[in-house]
């Protein structure tokens, strides 16, 4: 009896998970399940405010959880979940290791909602948010357009070097002295 004592007694050696190598970077599951928050928040047309909002928080702490610069708890969550009209799992949804093999994968995510929920993408909206609709309407159109002629430049690599614009439009000079493609676009050059 006494040498069952003195065995339980002693220290136990428990692993524990790795640190990060980073002290302040998250784990990876944080990360996944804090994009998860944002992705399906946008594909929701629900704002940060709006969310945190519904579940009693401020938006500068759902920020930090879609950041993973803070932890979810379970209950948090859940009222998030609830709040979006989905399971909890959707969180979890992609996250490796958790497949499951009687469910179907989930739909590969659309990387133009990544970028919406990211950091940079949130400062661009914002930043064009603040323009007035006309050249919010104008700048929309230039982005347009810079994506269809690198994605011709992708295409044609031989023509220009990878960040040289060679609109191929007929030029003309517009109202303003300025020269502009057909389509209205200033020409790089």
């Amino acid at each position: 009896m006494r040498k069952a004592l003195v065995e339980s007694t002693r220290p136990r050696v428990i692993q524990a998970r790795p640190k990060p190598v980073n002290e302040n970077s998250s784990h990876p599951a944080d990360q996944h399940v804090g994009r998860q928050i944002a992705i399906v928040r946008v594909q929701s047309d629900v704002s940060q405010a709006q969310l945190a909002r519904s579940i009693g928080i401020s938006f500068q702490q759902l920020q930090k959880y879609e950041n993973a610069r803070n932890r979810v708890s379970a209950s948090m969550l859940y009222e998030i979940g609830r709040s979006l009209d989905i399971p909890v799992s959707r969180f979890f949804e992609g996250l490796p290791g958790n497949e499951t093999s009687r469910e179907p994968s989930p739909l590969p995510v659309d990387e133009r909602i990544d970028f919406i929920a990211s950091a940079e993408g949130r400062r661009l909206i914002e930043g064009l948010m603040n323009l007035h609709p006309r050249v919010r309407g104008r700048v929309a159109a230039l982005i347009a357009a810079l994506g269809e002629e690198l994605a011709v430049l992708d295409i044609d690599r031989g023509s220009a070097t990878t960040g040289e614009l060679a609109l191929t439009a007929r030029e003309t000079v517009g109202p303003t002295g300025n020269h502009a493609s057909e389509s209205g676009v200033a020409t790089l050059k």
